[in-house]
């Protein structure tokens, strides 16, 4: 099947903007998760599509654009997007293949330049600066990267290019979806003081709510308001902040950055559970899709930790960490597993558990002592099998027997 999406065709337009000295790019993946669930199931290409977990008390983890215009967005509760948009379909997330396309997407920019810094798996900043003479202009390069992404990957992505990280953010999010938005460094100011306070980084809905009071609805009102009077308002750190960036200043470099530091799952359970044999279950079954996840990043860890949730909502987390980094969810499973029974919770009533692993490193890079007694082939090997099954013939194909009584 092709993993080709309908692309609309460039725009005719003007005189391309000056990119001279707009060396920082900021590449967002256009409703990344939604779009890569797509990519098997072009049937639903152009219909409203939620991206999260099916009972009421999951969340959104994503939505097409479709969705949007009904007013679901990422991070709200699927009950409530359910009754916005009641005709969507609801597809379950594959973090595995959103890890893929993330790592191929991440190798793409790596090849342009080593100044790369993440943001999440579906969004980056790059300066290209280096990259220039070998590859042509800042916007040619932009445009070199959301071509080979759609070519490579079948998924579209919208970039900011300017001279700073943040008119970089900005520019790219008023240019999607699937668009490429130049903004010279002559016209910064103007570009920046035009749009509303929200826009800028760092304005929260509190701070928003206090620069209302202030009279302030635009970044121009901020630039034009005396720096001393936002410090005393706002305090000395967010009132310099913000004046600096209404006039477009900010010295943020580009800063290559380390993978993610740990890698987890959890589960809202759609009523609250006191049964300790259904919680072994979800551990385990927590246990598999964050091993999962840390095979396809090709990460291992050694400190394994959990998450209870209270029916009160009260959260308690507790950890362990393990001699040796591992990627086995049957030992994470075991440690996670001890961590809960140790909590000696008997008929608590819990509302959500979660199991995370931290400490990660590359797994080319881990050492792991085998012990003496050790099997020729054990859990780590059935894992892979897993792995290349359900690679083979779709997540979810090979399970625990344990885990069928839950389905």
């Amino acid at each position: 099947m092709s993993r080709r999406q309908f692309r609309p065709p460039p725009r005719a337009g003007a005189e391309p903007p000056d990119d001279t000295g707009c060396t920082i790019l900021h590449v967002d993946m256009d409703a990344f998760f939604a779009s890569a669930s797509l990519l098997a199931r072009p049937d639903l290409v152009g219909t409203p599509v939620i991206i999260g977990g099916a009972g009421n008390r999951g969340v959104v983890l994503s939505a097409t654009y479709e969705a949007r215009a009904f007013g679901v967005t990422s991070a709200m509760p699927m009950g409530r997007a359910r009754r916005l948009c009641p005709q969507a379909t609801i597809l379950a997330p594959d973090h595995g293949l959103y890890s893929s396309i993330s790592d191929a997407v991440m190798e793409t920019f790596a090849a342009i330049t080593p100044i790369v810094e993440p943001l999440s798996l579906d969004e980056a900043f790059l300066d290209v600066s280096g990259a220039i003479r070998r590859l042509g202009s800042p916007a040619h390069i932009a445009q070199q990267i959301r071509d080979t992404v759609y070519d490579e990957q079948g998924v579209t992505c919208s970039v900011g290019v300017a001279a700073s990280k943040f008119v970089a953010k900005l520019a790219s999010g008023l240019c999607k979806p699937d668009g490429l938005l130049v903004v010279p460094v002559a016209e910064v100011v103007t570009f920046v003081q035009q749009l509303p306070v929200g826009a800028l980084w760092g304005v929260g809905e509190k701070t928003e709510e206090q620069l209302a009071r202030l009279g302030l609805a635009t970044v121009a009102d901020i630039a034009h308001t005396p720096e001393a009077t936002l410090r005393r308002a706002l305090g000395d750190a967010t009132g310099a902040h913000l004046h600096a960036l209404a006039w477009g200043r900010d010295p943020r470099h580009v800063e290559p950055v380390h993978r993610e530091r740990s890698i987890g799952a959890d589960e809202t359970f759609p009523v609250d559970v006191d049964d300790a044999a259904y919680i072994h279950r979800e551990l385990l079954r927590l246990s598999e899709k964050t091993t999962r996840r840390m095979r396809a990043a090709r990460m291992t860890g050694r400190t394994i930790s959990i998450k209870v949730r209270f029916a009160d909502f009260t959260t308690i987390t507790r950890s362990k960490t393990l001699r040796d980094p591992t990627d086995v969810s049957q030992e994470v499973y075991a440690a996670a597993r001890a961590l809960y029974d140790g909590l000696g919770l008997q008929r608590a009533r819990l509302r959500l558990v979660g199991v995370r692993v931290e400490q990660l490193v590359r797994a080319d890079r881990a050492i792991v002592q085998p012990a003496l007694d050790d099997p020729e082939f054990g859990w780590r090997d059935a894992d892979r099998a897993v792995d290349k099954a359900s690679a083979r013939f779709g997540s979810g194909i090979v399970r625990p027997a344990s885990l069928l009584r839950r389905d």
